[in-house]
């Protein structure tokens, strides 16, 4: 298990981020998204729990498996997704991420909003924990991203907000830009695998750091274009986005409805912790080096003997006098003779011949 806490501020408020949140994630999951990898939303609902009140439910799967290292597509389906369930009661979100295939893998997130500059220390508990627990703090402005998701719209140095003329973040901004609000997440990951747990948990913080550094960029360089927005509007802009990423990355799922009645927290009981895995000492058989098997050769497909007609041919028939005895194998050592210049085998080709013929299946 390795757990980290990240902190990410924006120049905005807490109530004004309510709005921008579900805007940026509908938008950003819509972008991220083509046909056979992205989002699929499964659920959209309101939620009632007990101990946190209303709140939003959803279900997505995420299907990445083209963006995968290497050394990952070789142990998972061609057709692989990471299920995501989402119980949102602003400000204060759990998020969970499994995958039926890797019962062993699950990544757990807690996020609170404070209006601050992410100088609470102590906003998760203050119960001491086994081990020290890094503190990431991500700066939207001048932490570097990915090359292939930057765009000159989306950097916040020279961006500049013309209905909130907040904008230009220099160095140290963080000091004195004013609303300021920060997102604390509090984030688990499991994957007690032998052998694989440390590569595969310390990849998967890279990739959560960089989503979370992204999505929080375009959530402000985006604020004109949801500042306006009440939550009715955002609410009917989810939903059509949804339906129009589930139809981007070739999936058609249910039609996706946003309920006014909550669900009954028995429907759909938020989780308490992240989920517990069983640790394994054993490489599971699907992660076992495969033993080396000689390959299976086919026979030829076409073997065509020279003809013994033809002057260039350098197979020549023995010639012999009418009355002249033919001597066998055994009498003379000589190969016996074909009855036909002309033999055909299915199967393959000969050796020394150029052909192209589908691998064996």
């Amino acid at each position: 298990m390795l757990m980290k806490e990240y902190r990410i501020c924006m120049p905005l408020t807490v109530e004004e981020y309510r709005i921008g949140q579900l805007y940026m994630i509908s938008k950003h999951s819509h972008e991220q998204s083509e046909r056979g990898e992205g989002v699929e939303v499964v659920q959209n609902e309101p939620y009632e729990d007990p101990e946190h009140g209303s709140g939003q439910f959803t279900e997505k799967r995420i299907y990445l498996n083209n963006k995968l290292p290497s050394w990952a597509r070789a142990v998972v389906p061609k057709i692989f997704y990471v299920t995501e369930k989402a119980w949102n009661y602003y400000p204060y979100t759990i998020t969970e991420y499994t995958c039926s295939f890797l019962p062993k893998f699950s990544i757990h997130i807690e996020t609170k909003y404070e209006d601050n500059k992410g100088n609470n220390d102590n906003i998760f508990g203050s119960e001491p924990r086994e081990e020290e627990m890094d503190v990431c703090l991500l700066d939207i402005a001048y932490d570097e991203i990915p090359e292939r998701h930057y765009k000159e719209s989306e950097d916040l140095r020279y961006f500049k907000s013309k209905k909130t003329n907040r904008g230009l973040l220099q160095e140290g901004w963080l000091d004195t830009q004013d609303p300021i609000m920060c997102s604390y997440k509090l984030v688990t990951v499991k994957f007690e695998v032998w052998g694989l747990q440390t590569r595969v948990e310390q990849f998967v913080h890279k990739v959560i750091r960089d989503v979370l550094l992204l999505g929080h960029r375009q959530a402000f360089a985006w604020v004109d274009e949801w500042i306006d927005m009440t939550m009715d509007e955002v609410r009917e802009y989810e939903r059509a986005t949804q339906e129009a990423t589930n139809l981007k990355i070739g999936t058609f799922p249910p039609t996706i409805s946003i309920s006014e009645n909550p669900l009954p927290s028995s429907t759909r009981s938020g989780p308490n912790s992240a989920p517990s895995t069983p640790l394994s000492t054993e490489a599971p058989d699907f992660l076992s080096v495969p033993k080396e098997r000689p390959r299976k050769k086919s026979a030829p497909e076409t073997l065509t003997l020279p003809d013994p007609g033809r002057r260039d041919s350098l197979f020549k028939l023995p010639s012999f006098s009418p009355g002249t005895p033919v001597r066998n194998q055994n009498e003379s050592g000589a190969k016996p003779l074909l009855n036909t210049p002309d033999l055909r085998i299915s199967g393959g080709c000969l050796p020394s011949t150029s052909c192209n013929v589908p691998s064996a299946i």
